[in-house]
């Protein structure tokens, strides 16, 4: 548990599984008794000894912010989908110098995702 939710407790709280990556969204209560929301993006990355481990990122996200949130998240999703679609494009491939700086660059590059899930936020 983070050390910033020690302190609180979780109330409700809804996982969903895309691909490699499994997104949680819980609901936890405040030292005041009020709530707010975190979302947690974890994936599963394999070290080159075959062991694995996972990467996670948290979004705190507040009562007074949740208007604003989920009328950006829908303008831009909206966006994308009017734009690019709702089909998935898969067969990206990097050009092969970019390829080639990332891979050696870093040890945590990360292949373009094949799957994509849509959330809506219709209930916040």
């Amino acid at each position: 548990m983070d050390t910033h939710d020690t302190n609180s407790q979780e109330i409700f709280s809804k996982k969903l599984r895309a691909g490699r990556r499994t997104y949680f969204f819980d609901v936890k209560s405040t030292r005041a008794d009020d709530y707010y929301l975190t979302i947690t993006e974890s994936k599963k990355h394999t070290n080159e000894d075959g062991s694995s481990h996972f990467k996670k990122h948290k979004i705190f996200l507040y009562k007074e912010d949740f208007l604003d949130f989920k009328e950006i998240l829908d303008e831009v999703t909206k966006f994308i989908v009017a734009e690019k679609g709702e089909e998935v494009i898969s067969d990206y491939q990097a050009p092969e110098a970019d390829l080639t700086e990332s891979i050696e660059g870093s040890k945590d590059v990360e292949s373009p995702d094949t799957e994509f899930t849509s959330i809506e936020f219709e209930d916040i």
